[in-house]
């Protein structure tokens, strides 16, 4: 136990050691610029409870964007977790988790052309990348589907070329591709791939279609592909955003829509922060060889979700979702209360 206890407390005194080096480099280079760095990031409190077991976690997510110059961005974000759940004597078990989720370098060439080195998410599909963090998603877990395509991390250490390779008025596309190695240590664990991503994104329409590849260079090599597709209508407050991944063992998609009413004295009145929301998602079997992070029976799973925007970037998210399988269904009930932050390291000039 105290092993145990000392190894915690090294991770924290690492994870404290990164995050001042990272403020002291930008401390550093732009004592004389405009471009300071910012400290963003959610603290959240939820609760969890699948067929009447509760279980419950807090997390915090501090985020660090450090410029260097005006070319070059440091950004990390850590997770610093405590969780609470059932030990099925009557009792709780406690655990908790602290780590870095991305640590990278960006490298901003052009506006066709970023560099990234380090740790970085997968920017396969759209939810590892845009949606994990707790201050964005509207529901408390991902998708089903969210780590296909990911490997065993959701994380790569390497190198990613990202862009936009056209640009007009009436398009744009942009891309990605990266190249990740293998890694086996504990705070930057990776495995061997490369991929890519491409979207098209139509302004008018204010619609995205893209597409993501992901090949598996470790241990068995596998392809996966997947497919998103995001809209947004002009002049209302309706979301519809969608993905569709395909590996060789599993496949699945997961469908999402939030809306919000400005009709009754707009988006800050008592109505106007409720924010009504939908999920249907459903996995599929190729086999049961390898379960890659999906069911092992074919699932499908409703959520229906209401969340309230309180002023200061608070929201309480809420939800029911029902479970369908082949050999049993299940209710789940979620609740959660978040926080968002964001501020300045320091008074801009």
């Amino acid at each position: 136990m105290e092993l145990r206890n000392f190894t915690r407390r090294a991770r924290v005194l690492r994870l404290s050691s990164l995050v001042a080096g990272l403020l002291a480099l930008g401390v550093g280079h732009l004592a004389g610029a405009q471009d300071t760095p910012l400290l963003s990031g959610g603290v959240g409190f939820f609760s969890n409870t699948p067929g009447g077991n509760t279980s419950a976690y807090s997390i915090l997510e501090p985020l660090a964007a450090v410029p260097v110059g005006p070319h070059l961005l440091i950004e990390s974000r850590a997770a610093l977790l405590e969780t609470w759940s059932p030990n099925g004597q009557g009792g709780y078990d406690h655990s908790h988790f602290v780590g870095l989720t991305y640590l990278q370098g960006d490298y901003v060439a052009s506006s066709h052309l970023t560099a990234v080195v380090g740790s970085y998410l997968l920017p396969f599909g759209t939810y590892n990348e845009r949606l994990s963090p707790i201050w964005i998603g509207n529901f408390q877990d991902g998708p089903l589907v969210a780590s296909l395509g990911l490997l065993s991390t959701g994380t790569g250490l390497g190198a990613q070329l990202r862009g936009n390779a056209i640009s007009r008025a009436k398009y744009s596309i942009d891309y990605t591709t990266w190249y990740s190695a293998r890694s086996a240590n504990s705070q930057f664990s990776a495995e061997r791939s490369f991929g890519g991503r491409s979207s098209l994104y139509l302004p008018g329409q204010r619609l995205e279609v893209g597409l993501s590849y992901d090949r598996s260079l470790q241990n068995t090599q596998e392809n996966f592909y997947g497919m998103h597709v995001w809209w947004e209508p002009k002049e209302t407050n309706f979301r519809l955003r969608s993905e569709f991944a395909r590996g060789h063992h599993a496949q699945g998609y997961w469908v999402e829509a939030d809306y919000r009413t400005a009709a009754f004295g707009g988006l800050d009145s008592f109505i106007g922060r409720f924010e009504p929301l939908f999920r249907m998602q459903q996995t599929f079997r190729r086999d049961t060889i390898i379960s890659d992070g999906l069911p092992l029976l074919n699932t499908q799973r409703a959520d229906f979700g209401l969340d309230y925007n309180l002023p200061h970037n608070v929201r309480i998210l809420t939800s029911y979702t029902r479970q369908f399988s082949s050999t049993s269904n299940e209710n789940i009930w979620e609740t959660g209360i978040v926080y968002r932050f964001l501020f300045p390291a320091w008074r801009g000039k």
